[in-house]
């Protein structure tokens, strides 16, 4: 039904791949009254939209809805640029369009109308390039499939709050995710297919968990580093109860690519939170969440020896190199941090094109099915489950069948409860 009565596949993957610059450069305001005439945009999108804070989170919201909005969506929008003399958006949108209408036709007739392709994450991906028009919407234009956050009950905080992080502050904490998915062409750094899908599933999670969330876009090493170093000296820090920080783009081990092909050092990045450079953030848990390769190396996995059901494996060992701290009556440098990765050192992680990555896809849903009633560190081992059982499907190339293995490190020294939805007092 959606495929028959939606946008056309061409179309949507011409919004898709131009989502940054007409996210950047749109102007709502007149075009919007253009989409309500067209019977396109309702009123109650209109308010939805114009909800969001700042110009970039509006067309952002806009952007999400309009391949939902049947097969006349798209003329509509263009007729509404030019009428609203922004014709090069337009002109960009429908050069695209032309380009990836012959490419898509093709490959739909060797491989099928709906087969996302599996992509990595690393800097040197051996996905063939003719592959590249398969990097179709978001589920058919439906956008990411972000479940409700379940909220816990006063009960459940009451009996919980003695062994956990104290987590009640409202906002609970500050977020920043850092979303790269276009790249300077120095570098071999494809465009992230499904990173926008990634970068919208965390957003909204960390807003429904009760986080005050910001976002940056195609930002380079430097920006990056600046914005993470701006941000851990934000004096709001020390009015709430935690952070989260989210790094979404190509990788290595050790480090993240910038929008220009440079790398970010993550342990860099880690400092800038530790308790001698965010004294606002002592004793308070901080969680980090790294959609990125940390190798080249495509896990092809093994054939289970018994040939059972999946079977219970250990989950990651946790490091114990700072236990003796422990002993000492000062504060540790570091402390209070639980870092995901998406995959192992070494490896690739693996992306859906249509509906983004492994991994963020499995965190969303874990965190908002039970951070009600499971502190962090289990819902990453629930985590480590999902990614253990998923497996790629593309017939004919190197990631059919291909595997991916998440872990965390924790430096956590109480449970870390969200207590999603609980306002003590309300």
């Amino acid at each position: 039904m959606l495929v028959a009565c939606g946008m056309q596949r061409c179309h949507q993957e011409a919004l898709k791949k131009n989502r940054v610059m007409l996210a950047k450069q749109l102007v709502l305001k007149e075009l919007m009254e253009h989409m309500i005439e067209k019977d396109i945009i309702t009123a109650e999108m209109t308010e939805m939209i114009q909800a969001q804070s700042g110009s970039f989170s509006q067309n952002v919201e806009f952007l999400n809805l309009l391949p939902k909005r049947g097969p006349n969506a798209f003329s509509a929008f263009c007729e509404a640029l030019r009428e609203t003399k922004q014709q090069h958006l337009e002109a960009m949108i429908l050069k695209t369009t032309s380009n990836l209408s012959h490419g898509i036709a093709r490959l739909e007739h060797c491989y099928g109308s709906n087969l996302p392709f599996p992509a990595s994450e690393s800097c040197n991906s051996k996905r063939p390039r003719w592959i590249e028009p398969m990097e179709h919407s978001l589920d058919n234009g439906d956008g990411p499939s972000i479940p409700p956050v379940k909220y816990c009950t006063p009960e459940f905080y009451h009996d919980h709050q003695h062994l956990a992080y104290k987590l009640i502050s409202e906002p609970r904490g500050l977020a920043l995710i850092l979303s790269n998915v276009h790249f300077s062409s120095e570098k071999d750094l494809e465009y992230r297919a499904g990173g926008d899908v990634d970068c919208t599933s965390l957003e909204m999670l960390f807003q429904h968990l009760g986080y005050q969330v910001t976002v940056f876009h195609d930002q380079t090493a430097q920006e990056m580093q600046n914005a993470l170093k701006r941000f851990s000296k934000l004096p709001d820090h020390r009015d709430v109860d935690s952070c989260i920080v989210a790094l979404l783009s190509h990788g290595v081990e050790g480090g993240v690519y910038g929008s220009d092909g440079k790398l970010l050092q993550l342990q860099e990045a880690f400092q800038l939170f530790d308790n001698a450079n965010c004294p606002n953030l002592q004793n308070k848990p901080k969680m980090f969440f790294i959609q990125a390769c940390r190798g080249d190396e495509t896990d092809r996995g093994v054939d289970q020896r018994d040939g059972k059901e999946w079977s219970d494996s250990p989950g990651c060992e946790e490091s114990d190199a700072n236990k003796e701290e422990n002993l000492k009556l000062r504060l540790p440098t570091c402390s209070d941090m639980i870092c995901g990765y998406a995959c192992l050192k070494g490896t690739a992680a693996m992306r859906n094109t249509k509906r983004g990555s492994w991994y963020i896809e499995a965190l969303t849903s874990v965190f908002a099915e039970n951070s009600r009633d499971t502190h962090v560190a289990d819902m990453l081992v629930k985590v480590n489950r999902q990614i253990k059982q998923r497996e790629g499907y593309a017939p004919g190339t190197e990631f059919h069948r291909c595997k991916e293995m998440s872990e965390y490190c924790s430096t956590l020294c109480r449970d870390l409860y969200l207590f999603p939805g609980y306002l003590p007092g309300k």
